[in-house]
């Protein structure tokens, strides 16, 4: 019932399913971490709730990899670093870890220096969509990527930044004074751009794949955690030796030195966003799609999943209702799926002509076909 092929339209929906639920969850947790939602005493500040979630996200990626062997190596192609022989992929996938190790601590970094979390959110998921669509072209031009970004997927990008882009009716001016923050406009640039490198990575490895050779985004997926556990590890020394009076290294400082009471529960509520990763680089490298594909529906789940976060912790935990402009968001996310949907049948078609999925399998003979199994393509 719920076995998929690889490359099939239900396993991209298993993947967003699994997105979906472990990101609610851990949407869920902020809110009640932070203080957000009146559960959890005492609250924990967005430094130390970064630092064990951060620490439980890694935590448990490392231990998924390790045991289950995703790390092995997968290739049969080798380069010379000095006295060792190394797989040729690992030239582009430590960067991608060192890049995601940038991308996950400046993401926190923009909620605590851009006075509204909102404006912080709409920044990052169109940048990531636009990112996403940049790829594509450039990759096109290099002769990388052989597919065309559809039609319905350049309408849904439209739709998609839209839905981000929703409630900046209705920010004030104030919360776009980052602009003339040096900090805040140095974490974003740095977000944004380790973010571009990392979504080129994650795609070339997917479009260089030679014929006959299987693309192992868990192989990827391992290779690239554990340079970004070890990168983080060896910045968050820097950091807390550093002995900088800057505020967010004193916050960093003091969230290690003196633990929250509560960094036990945080630290498993980041093992749940080490699950959301999972799913999200899955989705991000999903066998067949284009970026542009997979960027919308990795950022269009995070905002539904955003919304239905925000909907539980109202109705259980007593946090906010989700406002108008977050349901007019969540309409036109309706209408980007729509066009998405469409792409998505005809890139399987696409697929299946060129034999790079299966399809299902005919009938056997008259009367049969209630009995026959079907496999999803």
């Amino acid at each position: 019932m719920f076995k998929t092929n690889e490359g099939s339209t239900g396993r991209l929906l298993q993947l967003c399913s699994g997105y979906f639920f472990f990101y609610v969850i851990f949407g869920v947790a902020t809110k009640c971490f932070t203080g957000k939602a009146a559960i959890v005493t005492p609250v924990m500040n967005d430094m130390e709730f970064l630092v064990w979630s951060t620490l439980g996200g890694s935590l448990i990626c490392l231990i998924v990899v390790l045991f289950a062997g995703w790390w092995r190596t997968k290739t049969d192609r080798f380069t010379q670093w000095g006295p060792f022989q190394v797989p040729v992929e690992f030239c582009y996938i430590i960067p991608s870890g060192i890049c995601t190790a940038i991308v996950i601590p400046t993401t926190t970094l923009m909620y605590m220096l851009l006075k509204s979390v909102m404006v912080a959110m709409i920044i990052m998921r169109a940048s990531v969509i636009v990112i996403s669509r940049l790829v594509d072209e450039a990759q096109i031009r290099q002769g990388i990527l052989k597919k065309t970004v559809y039609r319905e997927e350049n309408i849904a990008v439209g739709f998609a930044i839209a839905a981000a882009c929703t409630q900046v009716f209705l920010a004030k001016s104030s919360d776009f004074d980052f602009l003339t923050n040096a900090a805040a406009m140095a974490v974003l640039s740095a977000y944004i751009l380790a973010y571009s490198f990392r979504i080129y990575i994650m795609n070339y490895y997917k479009n260089t794949r030679p014929k006959g050779v299987r693309q192992d985004n868990k192989w990827f997926f391992s290779i690239e955690q554990i340079a970004a556990s070890v990168t983080m590890a060896l910045i968050a020394l820097l950091i807390f030796f550093s002995g900088s009076a800057l505020k967010p290294v004193v916050l960093f400082h003091d969230a290690v030195a003196l633990p929250h009471t509560q960094w036990f529960p945080a630290t498993t509520a980041g093992a749940v966003y080490g699950m959301v990763a999972f799913f999200s680089v899955f989705i991000f490298m999903f066998k067949g799609r284009t970026a542009t594909f997979a960027g919308l529906v990795n950022r269009l789940t995070s905002l539904v999943a955003g919304t239905t976060a925000t909907l539980v912790s109202f109705y259980i935990f007593g946090g906010r209702f989700p406002s108008t402009a977050d349901w007019c968001s969540l309409a036109l996310i309706l209408i980007a799926v729509g066009f998405m949907t469409v792409a998505e049948r005809r890139r399987t078609a696409e697929l299946v002509a060129a034999k790079e999925l299966e399809t299902p399998p005919e009938p056997e003979g008259p009367g049969e076909a209630s009995l026959a199994p079907v496999k999803q393509s």
